[in-house]
């Protein structure tokens, strides 16, 4: 079996906001402005990144580890894949501000859904943890969170929620191996990027965008999620998860040039020490 099945849950799924904090900046990058377009040459490289990935890792078995992952697989993978449209959809209807601030608060459902179906205990220090990193969101995005509009706003949301769904299924069946259910998501998010795209000619920038979205920042950032969350307590997930959003805005100041507000730097040092507050919790599923 693969290595990374050997990493520590709580790694793989920092490893995982590492990957997928580039996503801004990279889509920043494209010459398109079609967003279906981008999401169908994201999902191209994505889907082909995750065959790579359960071949590599189970060879003649992939097929039997695919078909074995069921049912649960195919509806985490369909959430996960309303989660990649919602994104889209939002980043184009509200202010990326907004998107952000709405994001975040997938610490709380996870916390709040682990508790409801996993009976995963919220301790004292994991509350604590979770209001002290909201208050580093807020500090970070500061003025620049708005009224926005509403079917935007509205949009957002159902990117946690979805994302929160996914890691409640993981949770759910420990025994299955999920990765398949990021490879359906990436087939169900294919499909819709190639029926509402206006045409599926791509430049050359455009392709090397699209690899670098759907193969490092979505395919490792998913794949490192996935196997991460099923050892690691939907609350802690929540928090890891968290330091996308610090690390989005650095990558943007070194390769762009736009330096972030010192209300970044305060709002991400907060994050982290609710991250390292959470670290020191040793709370354990509750046992009916």
């Amino acid at each position: 079996m693969n290595i990374i099945y050997k990493v520590p849950g709580y790694i793989l799924c920092l490893l995982g906001g590492f990957f997928l904090s580039w996503g801004g900046l990279i889509i920043r990058l494209f010459e398109t402005t079609d967003i279906w377009k981008i999401l169908s040459i994201r999902s191209f490289f994505f889907i082909t990144a995750l065959i790579i990935f359960l071949v590599f890792t189970y060879k003649k078995n992939t097929i039997t580890i695919i078909k074995n992952s069921g049912t649960p697989a195919v509806i985490a993978g369909l959430f996960l894949s309303l989660s990649f449209v919602a994104y889209i959809v939002a980043m184009s209807k509200t202010s990326v501000a907004n998107v952000v601030f709405i994001i975040s608060t997938q610490t709380i459902f996870l916390a709040v859904f682990g508790f409801l179906f996993l009976k995963e205990k919220i301790t004292l220090r994991g509350f604590i943890s979770i209001m002290l990193a909201f208050a580093g969101i807020v500090v970070m995005l500061g003025d620049s969170i708005n009224q926005g509009t509403l079917f935007g706003n509205i949009v957002a949301f159902a990117i946690p929620i979805n994302f929160t769904i996914l890691v409640m299924i993981i949770r759910k069946f420990p025994e299955l191996d999920m990765v398949p259910a990021i490879f359906y998501s990436g087939i169900f998010s294919g499909l819709y990027g190639i029926f509402l795209a206006s045409n599926l000619t791509f430049s050359s920038n455009d392709i090397l965008m699209g690899f670098f979205l759907g193969v490092p920042q979505l395919a490792f950032g998913f794949i490192c999620v996935t196997i991460g969350s099923k050892s690691t307590p939907a609350v802690t997930v929540g928090l890891l998860m968290l330091l996308e959003t610090i690390f989005a805005p650095i990558w943007v100041w070194i390769f762009l040039s736009e330096v972030p507000p010192i209300s970044v730097f305060v709002g991400g040092s907060i994050i982290i020490s609710a991250v390292i507050l959470k670290s020191l919790d040793k709370s354990k599923k509750i046992v009916n």
